[in-house]
């Protein structure tokens, strides 16, 4: 019998054969391409979701920029546990302390990744990880994420209704001007808990103290936010609070938040010594002496001995006390003396 035949010679159960087989060779192709797409978009074994772009080890209020050393250990090892000794400098001695990533997503998103000293940190969320392909970006954020201008959210963070114009810490009759500590603060941290030594002074001591930031609104009102011993300080009611950029407008308005206001001391018109406050301690272990002080000054010079009869009590046993008088001759700027347990203090109008 003849063989049936195409117009190319090609017999029918051939040709069969041939478009069975091109058609598995069509879905293998496609299979691979597939598979090359996959592998990269997920940047082959380094797949995580997240791309780094900083890392802070420490505390809320007192941390350091880790992002290098966290290359150097991501490169080493997938996975390891967090130490204090890995970073080779301890931002805050005697507190727990955390690692923070922070990484940004596929859809723009900014995210925190913390890890407690003990915890084990494993890269697989993050891409880039076991080649330290990673943290390139222009950073400029703090412990709690990006700063006005990177994303991830609300650029107008930094952007808030009121401009500080003074900052100051303690009571309405005993206080000081804390405005370029704060901007310490606000730059290292958007956000911290209030607490007497991070003012490095106490100028109140025995007194339950008020942070009290004076600002002005965009409509140009004045008021005055207070945040007590305790209270977190959160920067966002401000405008620049970020970088720091606020209260530089040469502000005389004192406690009360107004030109003039707040406490001021007695006029005089000779050079007598005017005693605003004085201290006599070490630390946060001190007591209030300016009554005393005042007594024996009366308007006249100083010349005294320090030590615990200047007290009612030893305000620190067993550790070096200090006396520290702040003072003022006549209508003179206020000026700082300090002398040391068992030598003399002598303030001359």
């Amino acid at each position: 019998m003849k063989a049936l035949s195409t117009s190319s010679g090609m017999t029918g159960p051939s040709r069969s054969f041939l478009q069975w087989l091109g058609r598995c060779l069509l879905m293998a192709l496609a299979l691979i391409t597939a598979t090359t797409a996959s592998s990269a978009w997920a940047y082959d074994e380094d797949d995580g979701d997240w791309q780094i772009v900083n890392a802070r080890y420490g505390t809320a209020q007192r941390n350091i920029d880790v992002t290098s050393r966290l290359k150097e250990l991501a490169r080493s090892d997938r996975s390891f546990k967090v130490a204090n000794q890995l970073f080779r400098e301890d931002p805050a001695i005697g507190d727990r302390k955390t690692l923070r990533i922070i990484a940004k997503g596929r859809n723009g998103e900014f995210r925190n990744f913390d890890y407690r000293e003990g915890d084990w940190v494993d890269g697989s969320k993050f891409t880039g990880w076991s080649r330290g392909d990673f943290g390139h970006h222009d950073w400029n954020g703090g412990w709690d994420g990006p700063r006005p201008g990177q994303g991830g959210g609300n650029d107008r963070e930094d952007d808030g209704d009121w401009a500080i114009l003074q900052a100051r810490y303690g009571t309405p009759d005993r206080n000081i001007d804390v405005t370029g500590r704060l901007k310490e603060l606000a730059r290292a941290d958007r956000r911290f808990k209030l607490a007497n030594e991070l003012f490095r002074e106490d100028p109140a001591v025995g007194a339950r103290k008020t942070l009290r930031i004076t600002a002005r609104g965009r409509n140009g009102e004045v008021r005055n936010f207070d945040y007590r011993e305790g209270d977190w300080v959160d920067g966002n009611n401000f405008t620049g609070w970020g970088r720091g950029n606020w209260g530089d407008g040469q502000w005389n308005g004192g406690w009360e938040g107004r030109p003039g206001g707040g406490y001021q001391p007695p006029v005089q018109t000779d050079n007598r010594l005017i005693i605003n406050r004085a201290t006599y301690g070490t630390g946060n272990r001190q007591i209030d002496v300016t009554d005393r002080l005042r007594n024996i000054s009366r308007g006249g010079g100083l010349n005294i001995k320090v030590n615990n009869s200047l007290a009612d009590r030893d305000p620190a046993v067993g550790d070096t006390k200090f006396l520290r008088v702040y003072y003022q001759i006549g209508r003179g700027q206020e000026q700082v003396m300090e002398a040391r347990e068992g030598t003399y203090l002598r303030i001359n109008p």
